[in-house]
């Protein structure tokens, strides 16, 4: 069962009702005053966003200075609860011009009962495309005068749209030269040990696409999966060719990927929608490349002096690069003067994040820039405790560089008409969480 709403309201900070819904009779017309005095009086709405009161359950979101409250009255899904009303404030939004507060609900009363009565029936979350929902409600709301976002004017075949089984795309779109973009970005999450050891690794990675394809075309993406290439081997009935294989974990795709191929096939096909949308997303837990590596030595030389060491070695081939690489070493509160040697870059120290700050602005592949501080500190009698030594955090981005490994095989664009195409893929990997502790 997905969601089952009861009811939804909409109230200000003070609690006032300003629009509600009703669904089902099965709850009474006193729910808002249960959520008024037990949640809202009682201080108690940032604790957490689920409550239960008098057999019924309250899920609620504080969007601006409107409080979006579902109530239901059996067993729900509360992921799809909030993912309804993310949905649905995205939905007004649209309609409103980018505008989503208690003077857009006031002034769009109206238009607000109609697409309520239409993205829920019966308590039952329905679609809720704006672009799919403008096609048959054609009512412009009420703009903020403060938006500057153009309204979207509504294409034809709305009935083709709505019932069709492509919602996401409409017919009739020409380019005169039809291009695919894709990007693979990659964020890298790593927690080392001050003795080199890593202690938490892994990679998050999403596929983001820009379509510019005329007509209704079908794509087939392939990827160096392990899933994948053992299914193609299996129908080629030869094994899979050789190379590495990459295991995924937590993958999730847009609704435009056929779930039912990629079940039996373990091959991504899809219709795009036009322009940029993400294809998919994923995690890495194995067989992570580190783009760096990061060696610091530390040595607190007595109360007033510090000598700090660093080596960063980039792993990637030697013909990339990395660019925008940031390093931030900490160092104690009492600070009071520093020198550097770097072998590339600069460097400077930042007393408001107490720490030295290390910036290469191109970092190629293959080297091992170094930098070498000497730390002058205060003498203090009041500061007994030792220094906890904070880890060193990196940031950096590196082109053409995936850390998980993941490579695009080939990217297919069918069309019935048979018209040319041009395929742009790049690959990108940045620091997430990229800390070495020292």
């Amino acid at each position: 069962m997905p969601v089952a709403a009861s009811a939804i309201y909409f109230l200000n900070l003070r609690g006032d009702v300003l629009i509600n819904r009703l669904y089902r009779d099965d709850v009474g017309g006193n729910m808002v005053d249960a959520f008024r005095m037990h949640i809202m009086q009682t201080k108690e709405l940032g604790t957490c966003p689920v409550r239960q009161i008098g057999g019924c359950s309250f899920f609620y979101m504080r969007i601006s200075n409107v409080y979006i409250v579902i109530v239901v009255s059996s067993n729900a899904n509360v992921a799809c609860a909030f993912k309804f009303v993310v949905e649905a404030v995205a939905l007004f939004k649209s309609y409103f011009g980018g505008a989503f507060d208690e003077d857009a609900i006031r002034n769009n009363f109206v238009l607000i009962y109609e697409l309520l009565d239409e993205i829920m029936d019966f308590g039952y979350p329905q679609n809720l495309s704006p672009e799919i929902l403008k096609l048959y409600i054609t009512q412009e709301g009420v703009r903020s005068p403060f938006s500057s976002k153009p309204s979207d004017k509504p294409v034809p075949n709305a009935t083709l749209q709505v019932t069709g089984a492509v919602g996401w795309r409409r017919e009739g779109l020409v380019y005169k030269k039809n291009e695919v973009f894709l990007d693979i970005v990659e964020s890298v999450n790593l927690l080392m040990s001050s003795k080199g050891s890593v202690l938490r690794c892994d990679v998050t990675g999403k596929i983001l696409m820009k379509c510019f394809l005329s007509g209704m075309p079908d794509l087939k993406l392939g990827l160096n999966d392990k899933i994948g290439l053992e299914k193609e081997s299996q129908l080629k009935s030869r094994p899979a060719k050789s190379g590495k294989t990459i295991e995924l974990d937590d993958v999730t795709f847009h609704q435009c990927v056929n779930l039912t191929r990629f079940n039996s096939e373990k091959t991504v096909s899809f219709v795009p929608p036009d322009g940029e949308f993400e294809l998919m997303k994923y995690r890495i837990t194995e067989g992570v490349n580190l783009p760096f590596r990061v060696l610091p030595t530390i040595k607190e030389l007595g109360r007033t002096r510090m000598e700090v060491n660093v080596k960063v070695k980039s792993v990637f081939g030697a013909k990339m690069f990395a660019l925008g690489v940031v390093i931030k070493i900490p160092v104690p509160k009492q600070t009071a003067k520093t020198s550097f040697q770097v072998t590339s870059g600069r460097a400077k120290y930042n007393a408001a994040i107490d720490c030295l700050v290390w910036k290469i602005r191109k970092f190629p592949g293959q080297t091992e820039p170094t930098l070498s501080a000497e730390v002058e500190l205060i003498s203090t009698m009041t500061e007994k405790k030792s220094w906890t030594r904070p880890p060193i955090q990196m940031e950096f981005q590196v082109p053409m560089f995936t850390a998980s490994g993941l490579r695009v095989r080939f990217l297919k664009v069918w069309e019935k008409s048979g018209y040319n195409t041009v395929e742009w893929v790049r690959y990108i990997t940045k620091a997430g969480s990229y800390e070495i502790r020292c």
